[in-house]
Order: structure tokens, then C-alpha cells, then sequence
């Protein structure tokens, strides 16, 4: 991984932006744009060569720092990570970032303002602003979401005021279910969504002991051991990250 540094724009050429998006805190949003980066990065890993800069980048618009976190505990992985929650004109030209093709967005959960449907719903403030340019040049937002009912509202909240009204691609997947808790957690889940009619990912990222630990051991998903869970985790994310791909047209 490379060390955090300030966006760079002039000579980019269009990259793909994907924005991990929901109101609700402490649903995978770091997880989901650290490991989409990581799969990425090792996928374009043999098309590239040693001297290469890499394409992808991952880029924290969260004021609490998890890019760099992660970054100051990982050595080697070839995508950049990028603090940029204070960086508004940077975040509008994430698209051009020089020699980078994917941009995958970590964002903060949020209040929500005006819940009642007004006509913004982010509110004011640096960290709305930050929110606010990123989303203007997404691509793409995917939403995770856990399979439980305190997760219901705040998704069909970012869906219904922060996404549709930008006209803004999405795609809902469901994050750290437990197969040890059974089906019936995830199948209601997967039920209220379509109930809904959200476009959802096939890909269910389970619940792992591993992805809880890796912030602070610094591991990204594909330098998790090749033990059977390890292998499990990693697949999911090679999973999820196909179907990202398929959505943004990647």
C-alpha cells in the first residue's frame, strides 16, 4: 500500500469512481473500500509491471482517519490510500487523478438533516461538502447493509433522499452475516430489499473474525492467511468487487 498522500489531479484520464455510502456508522463502509481496493489492485497486479505506479486508489472522506489508519499498518499492498476529507476541490476532480483508472470512496455515516425529505439532506459543514463533491462525481454507490432491522431505515433513507434524487447508480450488498446465526437473518434482509426493488448484489460478505482484527494488524483481504476462512473472506471480496466492476462498467 502506498503512503497516504494529498490528491493529485492534472494529466488524469477518467477514472471509475465508486463511493461506499450509507448513513448508518459502523455498517463495513472502510472495510468494503479497503478490501474492493486491495482485490482490485492484486487483479491489475500481473498486467502491470515492477516500476508501474498503480491504478487504483483508495480515498477516506472520513474525518476520523481509517485511510490512515490502515496505511501506517500496511506495507507493500500496490494501491494508493489518500486522506481527503478536508480536500473539496480535490474530491470534485477524483476522476482525474493522475495514472489512477479506480477510485474506491470511504464516507463518513451522517445525520440526517432533514429527514422530513428536504431539498438536501446532508446539511451543512465541511464534512457535507465532502460528501456532497464525491457523490457528484461517483460513478457508482454501493451500500452495505447488515442483516438486521436497525439497518432497514437508514439504508432506505440514503436510497430514497441522497441517492435517487442525484440520479446516482447504486447497489446494495449485504455485509457480515454470520452463517452460524442461520438464514433467517439474511433472507429477511435480502426479502426487505427487493421488497423495495434496490438492485443487490449477489455477493453476501460473512462474517469473520478476520475482517474485525485487520485494521489493527494491517491486513487487507488479500493478505489474509490461506486457511479455509481466509480463503472464504477473500473470495467474497473477489466476488463483490467482480459485481462492482459489472455495475460501474469497469
Amino acid at each position: 500500500m502506498k503512503a497516504v498522500k494529498p490528491l493529485d489531479s492534472p494529466n488524469g484520464d477518467g477514472a471509475k469512481v465508486v463511493v461506499f455510502l450509507s448513513q448508518k456508522g459502523g455498517v463495513g463502509k472502510s472495510t468494503g473500500t479497503v478490501n474492493a481496493a486491495a482485490t482490485k489492485a492484486d487483479l491489475l497486479r500481473s498486467r502491470l509491471s515492477a516500476d508501474d505506479p498503480s491504478p487504483v486508489a483508495a480515498v477516506s472522506i472520513d474525518q476520523q482517519g481509517s485511510a490512515v489508519w490502515w496505511s501506517e499498518r500496511v506495507n507493500g499492498r500496490d494501491f494508493h490510500v489518500v486522506q481527503a476529507h478536508d480536500d473539496i476541490d480535490g474530491l470534485r476532480k477524483l476522476r482525474n487523478l493522475r495514472g489512477v483508472k479506480y477510485v474506491y470512496v470511504d464516507t463518513p455515516g451522517w445525520i440526517d438533516m432533514a429527514g422530513n425529505g428536504g431539498a438536501d439532506t446532508l446539511g451543512d459543514g465541511k464534512a457535507s461538502d465532502a460528501l456532497r463533491a464525491v457523490l457528484d462525481v461517483a460513478d457508482l454507490a454501493v451500500i452495505p447493509m447488515q442483516p438486521e432491522p436497525l439497518c432497514y431505515k437508514p439504508t432506505a433513507r440514503t436510497i430514497k433522499y441522497v441517492v435517487e434524487p442525484r440520479g446516482l447508480k447504486y447497489l446494495v450488498y449485504i455485509n457480515n452475516w454470520d452463517p452460524r446465526d442461520g438464514e433467517r437473518d439474511r433472507d429477511e434482509t435480502i426479502e426487505y430489499v427487493e421488497k423495495n426493488g434496490w438492485p443487490l448484489a449477489n455477493t453476501v460478505i460473512r462474517r469473520y473474525k478476520l475482517h474485525t482484527r485487520a485494521s489493527a494488524e494491517g491486513q487487507v483481504v488479500t493478505d489474509y492467511p490461506k486457511n479455509r476462512a481466509g480463503m472464504e473472506a477473500r473470495l467474497d471480496f473477489s466476488k463483490l468487487t467482480h459485481e462492482i466492476d459489472l455495475a460501474v462498467g469497469a
